[in-house]
C-alpha cells in the first residue's frame, strides 16, 4: 500500500468522524511530551466521552425539570387567577345581599306591595330584574326552588311542616331567604322550610 492510499484512508476516516467525536481533543502524549500508547490514548477518549455523556445526562435532566417545574407554575397561576375571579364574585354578591333581600321583603309583602302605584312597582321590578339579570350573566345563580328535594348543601332548614303526601316527604316547602351561589360554591344557603312525612 502505498503513501496516497493510506493519505487517502486517512482522509476518509476523518471524515466519517460522528459528531460525538468532533469536539474531543485528541491526546497522542503525556505533558511532557513522551508518547502514549494507542491503548492509553483509546482510554483518555473513553474516560472523556463517558464525561460528556454524564455531563449530557446531566444538562437534559435539568432543561426536563425546569420545563416541568415551568408548566407546573402555569397550572398553579392559571387556578390562582380562577380562584381569585370567583372570590371577587363572591365578595360583590356578599355585599349586595341585603339589597337583594330589602327587594324579596318587599315583593312578599302583598299587603304593601298592592298599595304602591303601578309606576312604582313596575320601576322598582324593573332594577331587580337588571341586578338579577348581571348576577346571572357573571355567574351567580338563585337557590329559590320551592318542591325540590332538601340538599343541606345548598339549604339551611328552619322549621318543619307535617304533610300526609309521602311523596313530599323532605321536599322544600317554601323559602324563607333565598340563596345564592357560584357554580357549586354555596355564597349563602337558602333558608327553608320543609316538609316531613308523618308515618
Amino acid at each position: 500500500m502505498n503513501d496516497e492510499n493510506i493519505q487517502q484512508e486517512n482522509t476518509e476516516l476523518d471524515e466519517s468522524k460522528s459528531e460525538e467525536f468532533q469536539d474531543l481533543e485528541f491526546v497522542e502524549s503525556t505533558e511532557d511530551g513522551e508518547i502514549l500508547p494507542t491503548k492509553d490514548v483509546a482510554k483518555k477518549l473513553r474516560e472523556e466521552i463517558k464525561t460528556l455523556r454524564k455531563d449530557k445526562e446531566e444538562y437534559l435532566t435539568g432543561w426536563q425539570r425546569a420545563k416541568a417545574d415551568y408548566v407546573n407554575l402555569q397550572k398553579e397561576l392559571d387556578l390562582a387567577r380562577i380562584n381569585i375571579a370567583i372570590l371577587t364574585k363572591e365578595k360583590m354578591v356578599e355585599k349586595l345581599l341585603p339589597a337583594l333581600d330589602s327587594f324579596d321583603m318587599a315583593f312578599s309583602n302583598k299587603e304593601h306591595w298592592e298599595k304602591i302605584d303601578k309606576d312604582w312597582q313596575d320601576g322598582i321590578t324593573s332594577i331587580y330584574q337588571q341586578i338579577l339579570s348581571g348576577l346571572e350573566k357573571s355567574g351567580i345563580e338563585k337557590i329559590d326552588e320551592n318542591g325540590v328535594p332538601f340538599d343541606p348543601s345548598i339549604h339551611q332548614s328552619i322549621s318543619i311542616i307535617e304533610t300526609d303526601e309521602e311523596k313530599k316527604d323532605h321536599t322544600v316547602a317554601n323559602v324563607l331567604q333565598v340563596g345564592y351561589k357560584i357554580g357549586e360554591r354555596v355564597i349563602r344557603p337558602a333558608k327553608v322550610t320543609i316538609f316531613e312525612h308523618k308515618k
